[in-house]
């Protein structure tokens, strides 16, 4: 009997607990679900694979009567290994998202007509390169309007909608020392010399520059004949209509002395007449003068420059001169950064424009007298990979803009102000991803420099799941450049390194833009310079707080934050390892090397190598390498033409000399954007990784 009260009880007490446990689950899924945060702190954090999912908005275009945004959707391509664009047309109250033709080639720069009626955009042609395309809204139908023997750029629309300018190379010949035999009919010889002249004959991400200039041509908008508006051996900035559609302004450097390099930065405002092709230079002083905007009434021209004092770092500021280019005076906005994207308001009584203000991208409206307005904050997003700056933006004829904008937990997305209204977002593409995703949080990180006082800033990304009670290892990345700059946006790249279990910790050091130009200038003639105790000062600052510690170090950095990388470890044996990602190591070597290699002298070091040999070897990592005793990864695209293979070699070369633990990582193919294709991307960050974990004590 007493055992059968017993079962009897038991089952009772079983059958109450399974219903009070199922409804508790009830609970807990509803809660889930009602409770987006605490789902998303059980999901999976951000792994490699999850980069091919990666989608994010460029170059949004606001109809002119506000009421549609066409855009560029890009993305990566899982099965080709490649990113993609297409156009994508949406309402801009967020509804309506659709794709904007049936086209499936890559499809980009589109740009409304005047009207509104059109939207004309480049889309690329089997085995062909990109044509001009024209899309009408009320029927949706698309068609080709041109046959280009090389891409075109930079379409405008004339005023009365009835024409399109855009800019193309025009092709020459290689220069011929000798004539070559006439060969035998079948046979197979070798490939004859390439022969060049140029100053700068390549370029990284493109290779060889074949010989020949970017001119500005017109083309009628319902298709016809295409005519060439510039002449002459130089590149041609891209259009801008005046008003009444009579002549085009543009930025060049046709100076006698652009391929020079005392003169190859001196860019100028140009005009040329419809009627007979005259081109009349509107601005002549010794600097950058570009991105002209045409006021409304087509009295007055914006444009961007500075007077260059050959320096490192120079502010651009905007310039207002009338329309045959007397009267020009600067806007005086105070702000010590650089603007960017004029535009005019409709009323021409001010310009919008972006500009970045530590580490943050800005859009921003001015009077004429200077007055500054912030309008938004976060634009960019659209370098996917590390946290750089960009962003772009339009405006339409009532003052509406879209825009797009970044955070630290999506790259960029559509968003658009209407009315002087708050910034809303319009889009989601990357909710489906990263809202089933556990990120690194991210924190801003201020400091002061042991050097001089100077207030320093760098992020912080924490590792998902982040417990305050313990100590991490500390993973230092340093940007390029080194004249840029990261901010809190979104970074695949840095959020695998989260993930992985380190603190990451990215600082703007000194050199970098977005703090003024005294503070980009810093590293004038001085470079590896104190930005190497910036670093540090930052490290040392996080061992004290307690979030990491002396034993827990590690750094790496791409392109200038590769140098700086290499440096760091010849100056200090503090890091367990080291990752020294496409770095310059010798600047003697470099300068006479690489694609830009006229650009260092007097801007960065004083003269040229052959003229400052000691001082070029002086700010060399390659001089300090006799003290590396870090292990140390050293990884570069085969094909990179900014620091090229030899650079990197170099490195490992001494290192394996020396009998330092290192391994070279070639990329193959890879230029100097290792990062350009998603599975490059990926290698990237997983080799940097594995070296930390197998090197690291």
């Amino acid at each position: 009997m007493f055992h059968e009260i017993l079962k009897t009880t038991t089952n009772q007490s079983y059958n109450i607990m399974r219903s009070y446990l199922n409804n508790l689950l009830a609970l807990v899924v509803i809660f889930v679900m009602a409770n987006p945060i605490a789902h998303a702190q059980d999901s999976p954090s951000f792994s490699a694979m999850d980069v091919f999912e990666l989608q994010w908005v460029d170059n949004p275009q606001i109809s002119p009567d506000g009421n549609h945004v066409v855009f560029s959707r890009r993305g990566f391509n899982k099965m080709t290994d490649r990113r993609t664009s297409s156009l994508w047309i949406i309402n801009s109250d967020g509804s309506g998202h659709r794709k904007l033709t049936s086209r499936t080639g890559g499809e980009g720069s589109a740009i409304w007509s005047p009207s509104g009626d059109r939207i004309a955009f480049t889309s690329s042609e089997e085995g062909h390169g990109s044509e001009i395309f024209i899309y009408w809204l009320e029927s949706g139908v698309t068609a080709r309007i041109t046959q280009l023997e090389n891409s075109p750029g930079g379409l405008a629309w004339s005023p009365d909608g009835q024409h399109l300018a855009f800019t193309m190379k025009v092709e020459e010949s290689n220069p011929v020392l000798v004539k070559s035999p006439k060969k035998p009919k079948g046979a197979e010889w070798a490939p004859a010399p390439r022969v060049t002249t140029r100053l700068n004959y390549e370029q990284d991400g493109s290779g060889y520059i074949s010989p020949g200039y970017r001119h500005i041509f017109v083309a009628p908008a319902d298709g016809g004949a295409v005519q060439q508006l510039t002449h002459g051996d130089f590149d041609h900035g891209s259009p801008v209509w005046s008003p009444e559609g009579d002549r085009i302004y543009f930025s060049a450097n046709r100076n006698e002395d652009h391929e020079k390099v005392a003169g190859y930065r001196n860019s100028e405002v140009y005009s040329v007449e419809l009627n007979n092709r005259t081109i009349t230079a509107l601005t002549d002083r010794f600097g950058p003068d570009s991105g002209p905007a045409i006021s409304p009434d087509g009295e007055t021209i914006a444009y961007l420059g500075y007077d260059d004092k050959i320096q490192t770092y120079q502010v651009r500021h905007i310039y207002l001169m009338n329309a045959d280019g007397s009267n020009k005076r600067m806007v005086e906005t105070g702000l010590d950064r650089s603007p960017s994207s004029l535009t005019w308001k409709a009323n021409g009584r001010g310009l919008y424009f972006m500009y970045d203000d530590e580490g943050i991208t800005k859009l921003a409206e001015t009077d004429l007298r200077g007055n500054v307005n912030v309008l938004a904050e976060n634009l960019g997003g659209t370098a996917i990979g590390r946290p750089y700056g960009g962003g772009s933006y339009s405006v339409s004829d009532n003052g509406d803009i879209a825009m797009n904008l970044t955070s630290p937990e999506h790259p960029a997305e559509l968003a658009v102000k209407r009315n002087n209204r708050d910034t809303q977002l319009i889009t989601s593409l990357n909710e489906a991803l990263l809202g089933n995703r556990t990120l690194g949080r991210v924190e801003d990180y201020r400091y002061t420099s042991s050097v001089d006082g100077i207030d320093l800033q760098g992020w912080l990304i924490y590792p998902p799941n982040y417990d305050e009670s313990r100590s991490y290892p500390l993973l230092v990345e340093i940007h390029g450049g080194p004249i840029s700059n990261y901010g809190p946006r979104f970074t695949p790249e840095l959020q695998l390194m989260a993930s992985a279990g380190y603190v990451v910790f990215y600082p703007n050091m000194r050199g970098s833009t977005s703090y003024g130009e005294e503070f980009g200038n810093l590293l004038y003639h001085d470079y590896p310079g104190d930005d190497y105790h910036d670093v540090m000062d930052g490290v040392d600052g996080l061992i004290e707080q307690g979030i990491t510690s002396e034993d827990s170090l590690f750094v790496t950095g791409g392109s200038a934050g590769g140098i700086l990388t290499a440096w760091i470890i010849g100056k200090n044996n503090r890091f367990e390892s080291a990752a020294v990602v496409k770095p310059v190591m010798n600047w003697i070597s470099k300068t006479l090397v690489a694609d830009n290699y006229y650009g260092y002298a007097e801007y960065r070091l004083p003269g040229q190598p052959w003229e400052e040999f000691e001082t070029y070897w002086k700010y060399s990592p390659i001089s300090l390498v006799g003290n590396i005793e870090t292990p140390t990864l050293v990884m570069v695209g085969t094909a990179d033409m900014r620091t090229p293979l030899s650079e990197a070699k170099q490195l490992y070369g001494a290192l394996k000399i020396r009998e330092i633990e290192t391994a070279l990582v070639e990329i193959p193919g890879s230029w100097h954007f290792i990062a350009n294709r998603p599975s490059q991307l990926i290698t990237k960050i997983e080799h940097i990784l594995a070296w930390f974990e197998k090197t690291g004590k």
